[in-house]
């Protein structure tokens, strides 16, 4: 039996803690490295906008949702109102992942994400990787 193939992003939403920006912009660079389309607060949200709209607007088009999880982002009202609209929308059915970048109370964003596999973020950022584009059968090259 094969595996069933897994459709490549047309756009992926990638959801964190402003305060994990850091970690965000490098996930976003290799996302844009291989070739996977992404919408990230970042770099998508100009000046003059009104930046919950371009959220908006971003969450209906993309058709997979990445969350960064971290002390942080199960803090944050913006990270739950984003996995709240993907846990919602059929259109992200088996297409959210969870990123751990630290360990924390993943149980406060949604008593969901207990079901979900998460790809670990939390020793190894080249790893982290590897398994996150293992995803969409991507893979990884450290820098392209």
């Amino acid at each position: 039996m094969t595996r069933k193939q897994i459709p490549l992003p047309r756009e992926v939403f990638l959801s964190h803690s402003a305060k994990d920006w850091r970690f965000a912009e490098k996930l976003a660079q290799v996302l844009q490295e291989h070739s996977i389309p992404f919408w990230y607060s970042g770099r998508n949200i100009v000046g003059a906008r009104q930046w919950h709209d371009e959220i908006g607007k971003a969450l209906g088009r993309c058709d997979w949702f990445v969350v960064v999880l971290s002390p942080h982002s199960v803090n944050s009202l913006w990270v739950e109102r984003e996995l709240t609209y993907a846990l919602r929308d059929t259109r992200y059915r088996k297409r959210i992942v969870p990123v751990l970048l630290r360990p924390c109370n993943h149980m406060k964003l949604s008593w969901t994400l207990g079901g979900f596999q998460f790809v670990d973020f939390t020793t190894d950022f080249d790893a982290g990787c590897r398994n996150l584009l293992r995803v969409w059968g991507i893979g990884y090259s450290r820098s392209r």
